[in-house]
């Protein structure tokens, strides 16, 4: 492949944006074509999508602040499928002069899929070890959430395995995969009958 990733890099990224506070509102984008372009888009959406997930869960503000959020969840969660996307099609096209082995395998879940769960746990990482640093809370809770960060990692240790060994496999020909299109229909206003049908008067 002419631009080569590792899961260990990829996590490693993750890791590093996260340290920033707001990182996805506060820092510019260092990343700006190739593979790189969407790992960082797809996790500057993830990121932006979470913190309007916290805030749509508020019960002590008005309801027009709450629609506000729900409506960028939609705009987030769109541009994060968009990237994955990007960075399937981007792989894809430096495999293009792979040739598949008899028997290669199908993977279901595509690399760019794979890289969207990475950065979706670093997110959960990040958020679990913040519980273990609580001082308002009692030990049973730190303890509870060690236990829960742990698993955490454990997956995100599991799913960075499995990434490389679909990089490693399709770079050689043995394994293959394909864009399967999210086709977000309710962001459609083609699609979404709650957009196009003309409501009575």
């Amino acid at each position: 492949m002419q631009e080569e990733i590792h899961a260990g890099s990829i996590v490693a990224f993750h890791e590093t944006a996260l340290q920033t506070v707001h990182w996805a509102k506060v820092i510019p984008p260092r990343h700006h074509d190739g593979i790189w372009k969407y790992v960082e888009l797809n996790h500057r959406f993830n990121s932006l999508l979470w913190d309007e997930e916290d805030l749509a869960r508020r019960r002590n503000v008005p309801d027009a602040e709450i629609a506000s959020n729900k409506r960028a969840i939609d705009s987030f969660n769109q541009k994060r499928n968009d990237a994955v996307e990007r960075l399937d099609e981007t792989l894809l096209l430096q495999l293009g002069g792979v040739a598949l082995q008899p028997g290669a395998r199908l993977s279901s879940e595509t690399a760019g899929a794979m890289c969207d769960r990475l950065s979706i746990l670093a997110l959960k990482v990040r958020a679990m070890r913040l519980q273990t640093q609580r001082s308002d809370v009692d030990a049973e809770h730190v303890a509870n959430c060690t236990a829960k960060l742990g698993q955490l990692e454990a997956q995100r240790s599991d799913l960075a395995a499995c990434l490389d060994r679909l990089l490693t496999e399709a770079g050689a020909g043995n394994a293959y995969f394909k864009i399967y299109r999210q086709f977000k229909m309710y962001n459609d206003p083609k699609l979404n009958p709650q957009l196009y049908q003309k409501k009575p008067d």
